[in-house]
């Protein structure tokens, strides 16, 4: 195969949760339901927090940030397997594909981050109960905050950067309801087998 010849996936496509019709139709409000309670559920915390002055304390801050976290980690993901579930074909674009790994290592890197800010939150409320306000300021909160959020979108771009130049010209079938890194990667590796070896370069080794 000449390199000029290569085909470029343009798009993948998913196997989804199951290829049975009738199930698809069962799963759909099953996870409709779910997915509806998470962002239900997530936003009256976020209303009440920001609502409610008496609950403008760092605890509470710092758990209306992860409500928004969570909201936002469960969207990446769930409206396009719901979407799939009514769909014959269950397709993303390659560009689509990218951005749902870069969104979901993003979110879930920085919910990570931030799970470990809310045990030291934790931390310092049990062990220094007396200068918790002290300590846990507004300033601090923020920060801590920011620092989530940008360690999840350093972990994102990173393993995003390894992946996009990674070629994508063979099979373009995904065992998953989204974009997993470790079968796109998987995907690719099965492309560079199929990739001939140039001739002059072919020529010279056998040279």
């Amino acid at each position: 195969m000449e390199p000029g010849n290569v085909t470029w996936v343009s798009e993948f496509v998913f196997l989804g949760l199951s290829q049975t019709p009738e199930l698809q139709l069962f799963l759909f409000p099953v996870f409709l339901f779910v997915y509806t309670t998470t962002v239900v559920g997530n936003l009256l915390i976020m209303v009440t927090m920001t609502s409610d002055a008496r609950l403008h304390a760092p605890m509470y801050f710092l758990l209306c940030n992860l409500a928004v976290l969570d909201l936002s980690f469960s969207s990446v993901t769930a409206p396009k397997m719901l979407v799939d579930f009514l769909s014959e074909t269950k397709t993303i674009s390659y560009q689509g594909c990218m951005a749902q790994i870069f969104f979901f290592h993003f979110l879930g890197g920085a919910m990570v981050f931030f799970l470990s800010v809310m045990a030291y939150d934790r931390l310092v409320a049990i062990s220094r109960p007396l200068h918790y306000v002290t300590i846990m300021n507004s300033q601090l909160c923020v920060g801590l905050m920011v620092a989530s959020w940008v360690g999840g979108f350093v972990h994102s771009i990173v393993q995003l950067a390894l992946m996009l130049p990674l070629p994508f010209c063979g099979p373009n079938v995904l065992d998953n309801f989204y974009c997993d890194v470790p079968q796109v990667l998987r995907l690719s590796t099965s492309s560079v087998s199929q990739v001939q070896i140039p001739k002059p370069y072919e020529n010279n080794l056998m040279g």
